[in-house]
């Protein structure tokens, strides 16, 4: 054999070795499957956090804070009153800003007066006393309602038991892709969670705030009916598949 065929077949063998790795190194990808799974649970609410407004309104600042001193103290000692405790109920900063109006005459917001504003925010452990306190510091101080928002004292319970049931989900749906393809469900690649629960709003409460603020008196029981707080969980799960025998 010639030296320019011996060098060709030295050259071509190693070439020809390394196929068989080349062809080990393409062989299809891991087969996998993402799904999502998602979750509701309810719960009776056994707490609400309450956050009442004092505003008030005056033709010098100093007459505008002082009104709303000695209001937010007056709102203060009724919560005090029901035997909250000093922990559970807090005053926020005051906001003080002049008042202004357009005068068509001279085309110009001149300015009438101040306003004071601040929160007074109680924590109740015990909703019975829900329409109780809201009359009482109505009738000395509030004016009006910023928000009421439920929630529940074990809120990590509920919130694991939706998490549970999302994964549940996640893993009947994707063994029922994994069937419909043929195909045997592996063991978990990944798995995230994306989302999680919410406090379900009572839109109708300030409106039964307002009618009990112009009477002095307090809203029906019914008005604050919290109803069922709404807890979600959602997660991602990835499996791998694996082909059906």
């Amino acid at each position: 054999m010639s030296r320019f065929l011996r060098g060709i077949s030295l050259f071509l063998f190693p070439v020809m070795l390394a196929l068989p790795g080349q062809a080990q190194s393409g062989e299809a990808p891991d087969r996998t499957v993402s799904v999502g799974g998602t979750a509701t649970v309810t719960a009776t609410p056994d707490q609400a956090t309450v956050r009442f407004g004092i505003v008030s309104e005056a033709e010098t600042a100093e007459s505008a804070r002082q009104q709303n001193a000695e209001a937010a103290k007056a709102a203060m000692n009724a919560v005090r009153d029901m035997n909250v405790p000093e922990s559970k109920m807090r005053m926020e900063s005051l906001r003080l800003q002049p008042q202004r109006e357009y005068n068509p005459e001279t085309e110009t917001r001149e300015q009438t007066g101040y306003q004071a504003a601040r929160e007074v925010v109680v924590e109740l452990s015990d909703l019975e006393q829900l329409p109780r306190l809201i009359a009482t510091v109505v009738q000395r101080g509030a004016n009006r309602l910023e928000g009421i928002s439920y929630g529940l004292s074990d809120r990590t319970a509920k919130r694991n038991d939706a998490l549970r049931q999302a994964v549940t989900s996640a893993h009947e749906k994707a063994r029922l892709m994994a069937t419909a393809l043929d195909a045997q469900l592996g063991t978990v690649r990944e798995i995230s969670e994306q989302d999680f629960g919410y406090d379900r709003p009572q839109p109708g409460l300030q409106r039964a705030f307002a009618k009990s603020a112009e009477s002095d008196a307090a809203p029906e029981p019914d008005a604050y009916a919290a109803g069922e707080i709404e807890i979600s969980a959602q997660v991602q799960v990835v499996f791998d598949l694996a082909t059906g025998q």
